[in-house]
């Protein structure tokens, strides 16, 4: 049967004490990170991030209080989210996979999926990655745990994959990974220095 993400699956690992796994103050030195290393390698600030499987969109407050008047684009497969938040946090319905053909009227500064990829599995990852390497102007945060993680949360359809899954994905998709779940789209290559990719593949 497969998972619904409903309100009732939000209120448990979003809200409820018992099994919740990330605090608001994780989560605003999570978003000032990537906001940090985007600008880094960008040379400027960040104007506009693309949050894939952004569920209620709970990066889009810190992201909006870091740079006021920053172009925010949520995408969810959950038809609950967009509902009840679609309109007032910009959150548009579409799964990861999708990204293979959906493009926007720009290119991205940050795109973020977090705690998403694990779920999937291998042909949508490898589709929606050649999007989001399209899309994307700067630095891909891309959360991700495998076999090598000790893992708290949702266990329902976990794919515990070894790392080296993953960081073949992302090469193949033109992404270079710097550390920290942040990778480097294709237009960045010549100012990163060879020292600088936290892995060579």
């Amino acid at each position: 049967m497969p998972k619904i993400y409903d309100r009732a699956y939000f209120d448990k690992w979003y809200r409820h004490p018992d099994h919740t796994v990330a605090s608001p103050a994780e989560l605003r030195r999570k978003v000032a990170m990537v906001v940090a290393q985007a600008e880094y390698y960008l040379g400027r600030q960040v104007r506009s991030v693309l949050d894939v499987g952004c569920g209620e969109g709970v990066w889009r407050a810190p992201l909006l209080k870091l740079r006021p008047g920053l172009l925010y684009q949520g995408l969810d497969a959950s038809e609950y989210a967009v509902a009840r938040y679609g309109r007032a946090r910009n959150i548009g319905l579409a799964r990861f996979g999708q990204l293979e053909y959906l493009r926007f009227d720009q290119r991205f500064d940050v795109i973020v999926c977090t705690d998403v990829l694990h779920y999937l599995k291998p042909a949508e990852i490898r589709a929606g990655l050649s999007g989001i390497s399209d899309m994307l102007e700067g630095v891909a945060f891309l959360e991700v745990f495998t076999s090598k993680d000790g893992v708290d949360g949702d266990m329902d359809g976990f794919h515990s994959r070894a790392p080296s899954w993953y960081l073949k994905a992302f090469n193949d998709a033109g992404l270079m990974p710097c550390g920290s779940h942040c990778y480097l789209g294709p237009r960045l290559e010549r100012r990163v220095a060879a020292l600088e990719r936290a892995q060579l593949v």
